[in-house]
């Protein structure tokens, strides 16, 4: 049995804090620079009263709007990948199925997970679906990073964006089947981005360090695991940390820029930055029918994920 992405939409905050705005609060970091160094253009900032799950929601609205055939109705199992739950119990999940409308007998639960959350949660539906417990499978992300970060923390300031994903899984025929996946752990580096006693820390050196070290060798696993020979047309979409980050994994694993997905320009939203990535780019006709997409994930944990979809 297989699963299937039949749809992605997203959620961004309406308000911004543009690069001109990074450069008035950092005189010393001209605008031209920020977006040289990030690759960011715009950064979505929730409101003060706007929370993980509001975003969801709106994401998931959106998704039913734009797809008649998927109803509030047809969802029986909803995943809601976060770190900014809106409280440490109960599970936002169970708040978003009544805000939705979604059955009783459905089942809902969060999963804390960052950077590769996506991958992971695409690979919790398709489990659910394959075992035959569910056959729609609601994958909702969503976070408020910028609520955990200090207003004088220009460099995090500069990359991270709030933001909400939004896809259905099914065991029914969409637009692109999930195959096999690879993981990955290591929980001795956690410290290296945490948020801890009120403060959010990110070791830029070190994160980058396990980047180059872990992500290349995975999407290597991860051809060889879906079957893809070397050379074989294909996309990938990483999750967009920043720019710089970005360019030296393309350039290591020696991936043709036309080839290879940046969508950094509204900066860093976490486990949503490879649906919101892989929803424009499908929009903008980039990758095309039959492609293989690698899709990956990696940060906070530390953990990666990857897997192979087939457009």
């Amino acid at each position: 049995m297989d699963a299937y992405i039949r749809a992605i939409e997203y959620y961004l905050p309406e308000n911004v804090l543009t690069n001109d705005d990074m450069a008035a609060m950092f005189p010393e970091w001209p605008a031209e620079k920020i977006f040289a160094k990030v690759g960011v253009e715009v950064r979505h900032i929730s409101a003060p009263d706007e929370s993980a799950s509001d975003m969801a929601v709106k994401a998931a609205e959106k998704l039913f709007a734009a797809n008649p055939s998927i109803t509030p109705e047809s969802v029986d199992f909803v995943l809601f990948c976060t770190q900014s739950p809106d409280y440490p119990l109960p599970s936002t999940a169970c708040i978003i199925q009544d805000r939705l409308g979604i059955p009783k007998s459905s089942g809902a639960l969060d999963y804390d997970l960052g950077c590769s959350g996506w991958v992971y949660g695409l690979a919790l539906a398709k489990g659910l679906i394959v075992s035959g417990c569910a056959e729609n499978v609601l994958l909702l992300t969503g976070e408020t990073y910028t609520k955990y970060i200090s207003p004088d923390d220009k460099g995090n300031r500069a990359i991270f964006s709030d933001g909400a994903s939004a896809a259905m899984i099914s065991r029914e025929t969409g637009r692109a089947r999930i195959g096999e996946f690879v993981f990955g752990t290591d929980g001795s580096r956690a410290g290296d981005l945490i948020y801890r006693d009120g403060q959010f820390f990110m070791d830029g050196g070190n994160i980058f360090a396990f980047t180059l070290r872990a992500v290349p060798p995975m999407v290597s696993e991860v051809l060889a695991k879906n079957g893809i020979a070397s050379g074989e047309p294909c996309c990938y979409v990483m999750h967009q940390a920043n720019k710089f980050m970005l360019e030296a994994l393309r350039k290591k694993m020696n991936v043709p820029a036309e080839k290879f997905i940046m969508d950094m320009k509204r900066g860093n939203t976490v486990s949503s930055t490879i649906p919101v990535a892989l929803k424009d780019a499908c929009d903008g006709g980039k990758i095309p029918v039959g492609a293989g997409v690698v899709v990956a994930g990696f940060g906070v944990g530390l953990s990666w994920a990857g897997c192979v979809l087939r457009f």
